[in-house]
């Protein structure tokens, strides 16, 4: 997947069936769905690749213990049937992944207990493992750090875990295997129009400032939190219909919880679940809900939602850390559905669907578990609005790019799948390749190659945000590798020192907010 073979593409000038706008779960989902089907696609990013909400999740593919709780029971069953697919689909990216809910209070062992069952039972033939009451001690065997004061035993229960930056970039790359033309750094800036229907868009690439106009049947908004900005551009009297809210996540080292269990604390004073879940063998412990009305692509964590988080591991856990103890702090935006009078389909609680009088098809809400699903709703919208010629979708079976069975999830680069085997040739080609970059963390010298070559990387940021995770696992070694991963990416983009400065200057700045 190069992006000059994507942008000569784009130059074909012949008119596209679907135009998609945002490379998040909801975008690249629906450029998979769409190209699977046959429909000639295309997807603009303004950033990169799941730069926004879509890579900075809780990292869990779950049905929704909380929805659950709220009695929520078709948008869980939905969800559990999606968590299977994607599992199914994606072995090399999603695994079973093992909670425990600590029961301090009399009453939560059959309460929490019993709820589980209900959801292992409407999981089906989909479930990942029996939930299972435990006691005291079993309890503190799969997770030795718990608080033992108080403890009356637990529930075991079973989630899906994922790393969500890499399965939007498979579903990228599923997408360009399909025939779709998919472009990171090309920006909307105006909707192409004919007697007040948009006909197309007009992008501009902002790394070489070059502009396109794109004819298209059918534009869907995909634009996550930014949604409303790109709605405003086809009517500006529009109200927005989204309440963003904020979700703070600390990383640690996993000496604070030295088990492959998580953790689950079913309920906390701001009313969220509240989460301590392995990963990338550190530690991830989130998240907040926080109510915000500023928007932008790096939100910054607020003070009090730190301490928040701090609060609740100090109060559950004997191994308690100290603010020095934080790896990483990463902040995301959720853009949440409040509901919107123009709306022409609401599709379920967690996503709605609207067509303008212009025949822009936007998407709100959503979360990543029920991301396939999503796209297969919005295509139905899209082929009707736009009046192409109907196909079934295939995604419920459509394996993702990199798929490979039985993945030891224990091998530090297991996310890259099948393609595995590229990088190997690379280093057997320069064994140099095969360095640690930096000695806190395990990833080689040949991500970076394979990153240039293959992924359409084009910043050091892309590289240590996404490509690898190194930003969101330990802030302060992504700034000490930034300069190596920038002379490489350098060398092998043909670029010179000014850009090299620029890139380091520019990565320091959005990497100063997730150290602790």
């Amino acid at each position: 997947m190069q992006r000059q073979h994507m942008i000569d593409q784009l130059r074909s000038g012949h008119v596209w069936d679907i135009c998609i706008i945002g490379g998040g779960a909801t975008g690249l989902g629906i450029a998979v769905d769409a190209a699977s089907r046959g429909y000639q696609t295309i997807l603009f990013e303004k950033f990169d690749f799941a730069k926004g909400t879509s890579s900075r999740s809780t990292k869990l593919v779950h049905g929704g213990v909380r929805y659950l709780q709220q009695g929520n029971i078709k948008l869980v069953l939905e969800a559990l049937q999606e968590r299977g697919i994607m599992m199914k689909n994606a072995p090399h990216l999603v695994k079973n992944q093992s909670f425990v809910i600590p029961n301090y209070e009399w009453w939560e062992h059959s309460f929490y207990g019993l709820g589980l069952k209900a959801y292992d039972w409407m999981a089906g033939k989909l479930g990942l493992g029996p939930s299972e009451f435990l006691s005291t001690e079993e309890t503190l065997s799969y997770a030795p750090t718990l608080d033992p004061e108080g403890l009356r035993g637990g529930v075991l229960y079973h989630d899906g875990q994922f790393d969500d930056a890499r399965m939007a970039l498979n579903l990228a790359m599923t997408a360009a295997d399909h025939g779709a033309t998919v472009i990171n750094y090309f920006e909307v800036t105006s909707f192409l129009k004919t007697d007040q229907k948009i006909i197309g868009v007009e992008v501009r690439d902002t790394l070489s400032e070059n502009v396109y106009d794109v004819n298209a049947k059918v534009v869907i908004n995909a634009a996550g939190v930014f949604s409303h900005q790109i709605q405003k551009m086809d009517d500006e009297s529009i109200e927005t219909s989204i309440t963003p809210s904020q979700g703070v996540h600390l990383v640690f080292d996993k000496t604070f919880l030295p088990t492959d269990t998580a953790i689950m604390i079913p309920r906390t004073e701001d009313g969220r679940v509240l989460f301590a879940v392995p990963w990338h063998q550190k530690i991830i412990v989130g998240t907040t809900d926080t109510a915000t009305h500023h928007v932008d692509i790096e939100p910054v964590a607020l003070q009090d939602e730190i301490d928040f988080v701090m609060e609740h591991m100090t109060d559950y856990l004997t191994a308690q850390p100290t603010y020095q103890d934080i790896k990483s702090i990463f902040c995301g935006l959720r853009p949440l559905v409040k509901g919107n009078q123009k709306s022409t389909a609401t599709l379920s609680r967690e996503h709605m669907i609207e067509v303008s009088s212009g025949g822009l098809v936007s998407i709100t809400g959503g979360k990543w578990t029920t991301y396939r699903k999503m796209a297969e709703d919005v295509m139905k919208t899209a082929i009707e609005s736009g009046n192409l010629p109907s196909v079934p979708s295939l995604t419920i079976d459509l394996q993702i790019h990199g798929y490979k069975e039985a993945t030891d999830f224990t091998k530090p680069d297991y996310y890259y799948g099948a393609d595995h085997a590229e990088l190997e040739i690379l280093i057997e080609q320069d064994p140099g390749l095969g360095r640690i970059i930096h000695p806190a963390l395990p990833n080689r010298i040949v991500e970076i190659v394979y990153a240039v070559k293959t992924e359409m990387c084009m910043t050091v940021e892309d590289f240590l945000a996404r490509r690898c995770r190194m930003l969101f696992l330990d802030a302060r070694a992504s700034l000490e590798s930034a300069p190596l991963v920038a002379k490489i990416m350098a060398k092998e983009m043909n670029k010179d020192e000014v850009w090299i400065e620029q890139q380091l200057s520019a990565y320091q700045i959005v990497a100063k907010n997730y150290l602790p």
